[in-house]
């Protein structure tokens, strides 16, 4: 009689299989866990284990194998005291007993079992289908010490913490690093790097504006309408102080930033519809690096430089 054979089949539907007068294999769910050292995944499981203290017959492994060999309940019965005296032998000469799939038992110094699972199946029907498997280690690191060795050489106002929350100023901070060190060159690869830093600035300033369409930037009292006289900037790079839903508040932002000082104006709608307000233009990129940390220092740390021809 294969006896391990039936216990296997029942350690699928039950968490407690008896062999009267030997002991009982028991099972308990194990969520899924995570090897840290080998990177290796394991699906949820039924872990096996094993009390010599229950022995007491309650008739399932009894009553399973009567009823797959065709047998009377009493035969089974017989049948399993049977095997129990055979194994307890084979325990008592010191030998090792293996329960295929299971595990194996053997007495210790003190008569006692001892039982070592083999987990070659898992009992957990939820996890059909599922096995272990190993996923190489991800490096996330190498890009943000390369940054930050740049930032070394050239310091700037934006911190890697700030990097992380304000992704479009990663790549603000790229463009003005291509700008000093690259000598400000119209290649065709910068001119690619530039387009792609202003469309991911500009995408990501939409989105933190379009939840305030009628706010402005800055808090804004009562002002009176004043005429200035000034001249026509000209430049490719332009500090932006926002970009707006509504163009009054765009009128707004241009009068307060001039009556601070600044050479605010309009320069168009983007593709988004949103209005854009700079404080000024430069035509030279050092000189717009530099305007910028001082506004991000003193003003407004949220302002970003965008390059861009104009018409």
């Amino acid at each position: 009689m294969q006896l391990e054979t039936y216990i296997s089949d029942l350690l699928y539907r039950y968490e407690c299989v008896t062999i009267p007068e030997f002991g009982s294999f028991l099972t308990q769910r194990v969520s899924a866990t995570i090897n840290d050292s080998t990177n290796a995944f394991y699906p949820p499981k039924k872990a096996v284990s094993f009390n010599e203290q229950i022995q007491q017959n309650d008739g399932l492994l009894a009553h399973y194998i009567a009823d797959v060999e065709k047998i009377p309940f009493e035969v089974a019965i017989k049948k399993i005291a049977k095997r129990v005296k055979i194994l307890k032998s084979y325990l008592i000469q010191g030998e090792t007993l293996t329960f295929k799939n299971i595990g194996e038992v053997v007495f210790n110094n003190e008569g006692k079992i001892l039982f070592e699972p083999t987990y070659s199946l898992n009992y957990l029907t939820d996890s059909f289908g599922l096995s272990q498997f190993v996923s190489p280690s991800v490096t996330r690191e190498v890009y943000k010490e390369d940054v930050e060795q740049i930032e070394k050489v050239i310091p700037l106002t934006i911190t890697s913490e700030k990097r992380k929350a304000k992704p479009y100023l990663k790549y603000a901070a790229v463009a003005l690093i291509a700008l000093t060190l690259g000598g400000f060159t119209a290649s065709k690869f910068y001119v690619n790097q530039i387009e792609t830093h202003n469309q991911l600035a500009q995408e990501e300033a939409a989105k933190q504006l379009d939840t305030k369409i009628q706010q402005a930037t800055f808090s804004l009292s009562s002002l009176p309408a004043i005429t200035l006289s000034v001249t026509k900037q000209t430049g490719n790079y332009h500090i932006v102080a926002g970009a707006f839903r509504v163009e009054e508040n765009c009128d707004k932002i241009i009068t307060q930033l001039k009556k601070e000082g600044f050479s605010a104006r309009k320069i168009g709608v983007n593709k988004y519809g949103l209005h854009e307000v700079v404080y000024a233009s430069y035509e030279n990129g050092k000189d717009a690096l530099k305007a910028i940390r001082e506004i991000r220092k003193t003003h407004n740390k949220d302002a970003w430089l965008l390059v861009k021809k104009l018409d």
